[in-house]
């Protein structure tokens, strides 16, 4: 039975993906397509659909191929140039948003390791907030210039290319997240794992996960705001670890681990 059951989701997965793959040959919505299923392909749009699907074979990520994923009710346009956010990183937008909600007054917010600028962009969206955001790679800064842009808060929402937080040096913000990379470097997958296809830089988070967060901590008392909020999102089996560097930094701070949707610590609120 079980085995029946998974066989079904992956030909489940395959129709959704091959449609998806379709829609985006055809340029046209997938309701289309469905709507029309007497419509014939060119030459030019089943060489593009067998390209797309061979790239999909090969294990690229679906968000790749068709340059967009979903992020907290909008869509955001990603590349191989950064991170696919996932739904778990949700979790920092939404206590991010009510902190800033709750605030009086104009409030300043740091995305550290932007990559795409979800969340940098998410909260820009929602909030009246000012959102800066910085990123080592170049090309990810271009990406979340762009998704500030097509989203229409890049009044409200800069990115700045740099290390951590060395860009914002002598700044200070009500609120400050981060979701630096902190697979260990072990755990890193090889193709055609769809991991694989996403920057390196983005996931590699040394040889325990925490080798960044290790950089990052020692830079954010100075940064953050009397009574701020501080958001860090981390691999489950690193939360504790990094629970006690945050400490030793925020000691007057009360910092506590927070569950992802699956109900596995995903990350630390730090309040006082």
């Amino acid at each position: 039975m079980a085995e029946g059951v998974r066989a079904a989701a992956t030909v489940g997965e395959a129709a959704r993906y091959g449609s998806l793959l379709l829609a985006h040959a055809l340029r046209r919505p997938r309701e289309w397509i469905v709507a029309h299923p007497e419509e014939r392909l060119s030459e030019e749009q089943r060489a593009m659909f067998a390209g797309l699907c061979e790239r999909r074979g090969a294990g690229e990520p679906i968000a790749y191929i068709l340059g967009n994923a979903g992020f907290y009710g909008r869509e955001f346009f990603v590349n191989g140039d950064v991170l696919i956010p996932r739904p778990e990183t949700e979790h920092l937008v939404d206590e991010a948003i009510a902190f800033v909600k709750r605030r009086r007054g104009a409030v300043s917010v740091l995305d550290v390791g932007a990559g795409s600028g979800a969340i940098a962009c998410s909260i820009a969206a929602e909030t009246a907030a000012v959102v800066v955001g910085t990123d080592i790679s170049e090309t990810a800064i271009a990406v979340a210039h762009q998704n500030a842009r097509r989203l229409n808060v890049a009044d409200r929402c800069a990115f700045v290319h740099g290390d951590l937080a060395e860009p914002v040096h002598g700044r200070r913000f009500g609120a400050i997240v981060a979701n630096l990379p902190y697979v260990p470097r072990g755990d890193l997958p090889a193709a055609p794992d769809p991991l694989s296809f996403e920057p390196r830089v983005a996931l590699d988070g040394g040889s325990d996960g925490l080798a960044t967060y290790a950089r990052l901590v020692p830079q954010l008392p100075p940064l953050l705001e009397s009574g701020g909020l501080l958001l860090l999102e981390a691999a489950p089996p690193t939360i504790g670890r990094l629970q006690r560097m945050l400490q030793s930094a925020f000691p007057r701070y009360a910092i506590e681990q927070k569950h992802d949707y699956a109900g596995l610590p995903r990350y630390l609120k730090a309040v006082i």
